[in-house]
């Protein structure tokens, strides 16, 4: 009897720790959709309360869409903090850290961007995305060298592929590779026929 007392007691724990969590899942499911109806009126206030109200710390869904709403109502450093959380959560997550990217560009942290474009192609180096962006932060800074090799990946992977293939010229140009960047803005003319930016190329190229 002691034995059925104790399976009783156990089967009744489990059923009722199932239907907490069942009853706890409704809740933030709830929370989700709700926050997503109010994004979609553009009322980033409300959503992020919605998420705000049923929050642990230990959720990485959680922390994602917190620092995506905080992005979008403009809360960048909030947004940061929010997306530092999920990557502790889950280091290697290229969605935690593109995200991340959004709130440190626009507060003008080209440091921190690089910094997650690196760890991303840490794990992925084939990641056209994040190459052809690393490529453009190098050319910006007129640090033509590295931006090459990061273009030149990319138009390997993509050979006809628009953006990469005129910055990939427009890098070889400032190389003082005039006959590939020739080579290049032509085959920038063969995508877009009247491209400004080619034209200028090869019209300095002459």
């Amino acid at each position: 009897m002691e034995i059925l007392k104790r399976l009783f007691i156990a089967g009744f724990i489990f059923i009722s720790l199932t239907s907490v969590a069942q009853d706890n899942n409704q809740i933030i499911l709830k929370a989700f959709s709700q926050s997503l109806t109010y994004e979609y009126k553009g009322d980033y206030t409300n959503a992020i309360k919605e998420i705000v109200t049923i929050y642990t710390a230990d959720s990485y869904e959680q922390n994602v869409r917190l620092g995506w709403l905080n992005y979008e109502a403009g809360k960048f450093t909030e947004s940061v903090s929010y997306y530092e959380k999920a990557l502790a959560l889950k280091p290697m997550s290229e969605e935690a850290h593109l995200g991340i990217v959004y709130p440190a560009s626009a507060i003008g942290n080209w440091d921190q961007v690089l910094a997650h474009y690196t760890k991303i192609l840490a794990n992925n180096p084939a990641n056209t995305t994040v190459n052809y962006k690393v490529g453009l932060i190098y050319y910006e800074r007129k640090d033509y060298t590295k931006a090459y090799s990061y273009f030149e990946k990319v138009v390997n992977l993509y050979p006809f592929g628009y953006d990469a293939l005129l910055m990939y010229a427009w890098t070889n140009f400032k190389l003082n590779k005039t006959r590939e960047a020739k080579v290049l803005f032509n085959k920038v003319l063969m995508l877009s026929p009247n491209d400004t930016s080619a034209l200028e190329g090869l019209g300095l190229l002459k």
